[in-house]
């Protein structure tokens, strides 16, 4: 019985050649032992033994020469070797030779065991060692990634807190900007307001054609909507500019925060990866690309310069809007106390002027009668445009979609043709009908403008009372309201 994992014994490849009958000479023995090994070579050329076996079965132990026995005697002098045993029967090697044999063969083997024990002890230390150094270094990898994943989840944070004050912030400044463009709308009444009534005060005629208090009044008023509308628009100006700033910050903000999002899901992605994971694959030479534009000082710069940017932003921000709160407040207190001395004026300016207004009424009632043809017209137009435009979207998405066509059905076929030609032609028809609604708009205008005119002839003709107490204190009364024009409804 064998035991596994030990090399099977050499055996020879060739059987032993029989003993002679008559035993050779001397000198024939010698030769015949002179290099003679008791294992063959060949024996251990099998491909399933390790190489250790092939070296220690290469140092076989073969038979000294004969003289080496006799040292004293000359090979011709050696004396002839006498068999006294029967004849066939002889022995090659000696017992002592045997027994060395097999001290030499135990001692080899317990040499290559021990040899072999030592190698597998320095391979387990060594594999031990590797496991371990791998398992260290992978693990101060995933602690860095870690830490990394950490410092991306403060920054996000950090973005997000200032995100959301400059969203608050950018919200105030654009109510304030809505604020500041309804005041600027409300100044154009009271501005026009002002504006007619010097315009019908003009109109009036003989001594009432004087200047009195209530047109000086309303010029100071002109002066002081124009000059109020220039410090409201600078300001618009400049809250705009503000407002492009804020967004600009806000925008770089969230470019920050969608790059840190994206960066917080490939770290923790990379911070979960185990030996054991899906999806990992070879990719051989990536440790010598550096796709890396910047380090952990330049990289935490970059945020901490956006959020600084940001907060100046909201601070300067939050100082315009309270600059601006008080200039409407100001501009609204000024306008107001003007506003109460004109109509005081107005007040103590009233007196009744003559009557004359039947070619006037005549006239009058023909151009409402044309106004509200002119608007039915207009009416009849703007729902022409409309239809037309339908048509044209109908024509525009037919050619949108036959652009989706595949490869070679992409033909400029007839149906191609007719629907470009049909576009032209609906876009050449709305240019008409804009044109003709432009020109009826205007017309319209100019007969509003001449129906007022007509009516300010009219109460001119009247008398002067008609025209302050009527006309202009009546227009007086449309003028908005102090909450109004500081613009919160």
């Amino acid at each position: 019985m064998e035991l596994y994992g030990y090399p099977l014994k050499a055996k020879f490849n060739q059987p032993r050649p029989p003993p002679p009958k008559v035993l050779p000479a001397t000198g024939g023995m010698t030769a015949s032992y002179k290099n003679r090994i008791p294992y063959h070579p060949e024996s251990f050329s099998m491909p399933w033994m390790p190489n250790s076996y092939y070296k220690a079965a290469a140092l076989n132990p073969t038979l000294s020469p004969l003289t080496e026995s006799f040292p004293g005697l000359p090979p011709t002098k050696i004396v002839p070797f006498i068999s006294e045993r029967p004849n066939g029967v002889f022995s090659r090697h000696s017992l002592d030779d045997w027994h060395r044999s097999n001290m030499t063969n135990y001692k080899e083997s317990e040499t290559t065991r021990h040899n072999a024990e030592r190698l597998r002890a320095d391979l387990t230390r060594t594999i031990k060692d590797v496991y371990q150094q791998a398992k260290r270094t992978q693990g101060e990898s995933t602690q860095n990634l870690g830490e990394r994943v950490n410092d991306i989840e403060y920054w996000k944070s950090e973005l997000c807190i200032e995100l959301d004050a400059m969203i608050r912030e950018t919200n105030s400044l654009t109510d304030m900007q809505k604020r500041l463009e309804r005041a600027l709308a409300d100044t154009e009444g009271p501005f026009q307001v002002a504006h007619k009534c010097l315009l019908n005060r003009e109109k009036r005629m003989g001594i009432d054609l004087v200047n009195d208090d209530v047109e000086k009044q309303l010029i100071t008023e002109i002066k002081t909507i124009r000059s109020c509308r220039e410090r409201l628009q600078q300001c618009l100006d400049t809250v705009n500019c503000q407002l492009m700033c804020n967004k600009e910050a806000r925008q770089e903000l969230e470019k920050d925060l969608a790059d840190k999002q994206m960066g917080h899901h490939i770290d923790s992605k990379c911070y979960q990866l185990k030996n054991t994971s899906r999806g990992i694959h070879y990719y051989k030479g990536v440790e010598r690309v550096d796709a890396t534009v910047s380090v952990p000082e330049t990289w935490a710069r970059f945020t901490d310069n956006n959020i600084f940017r940001s907060q100046s932003a909201r601070a300067t921000s939050a100082k315009l809007r309270a600059s601006t709160e008080s200039l409407l407040m100001g501009t609204a207190d000024e306008m107001w106390r003007q506003f109460s001395k004109v109509n005081d004026a107005f007040t103590s300016r009233i007196t009744e002027t003559a009557n004359a207004k039947s070619k006037i009424q005549t006239h009058l009632a023909k151009t409402r009668q044309e106004i509200f043809q002119i608007e039915t017209k207009i009416q009849v137009i703007q729902k022409t445009i409309r239809d037309k435009e339908v048509q044209l979207k109908v024509a525009q998405t037919r050619l949108d979609e036959r652009t989706r066509r595949p490869n070679v059905e992409l033909c400029r076929d007839a149906a191609q043709i007719r629907l470009v030609q049909e576009v032209n032609e609906i876009n050449e028809t709305l240019r008409n009908l804009h044109q003709c609604l432009r020109a009826s708009e205007d017309m319209l205008q100019m007969l509003v403008r001449s129906k007022g005119v007509l009516e300010h002839d009219l109460v001119v003709k009247n008398n002067s009372l008609f025209i302050d107490q009527e006309r202009c204190m009546g227009m007086r009364k449309s003028y908005p309201s102090t909450v109004q024009i500081l613009g919160y409804v």
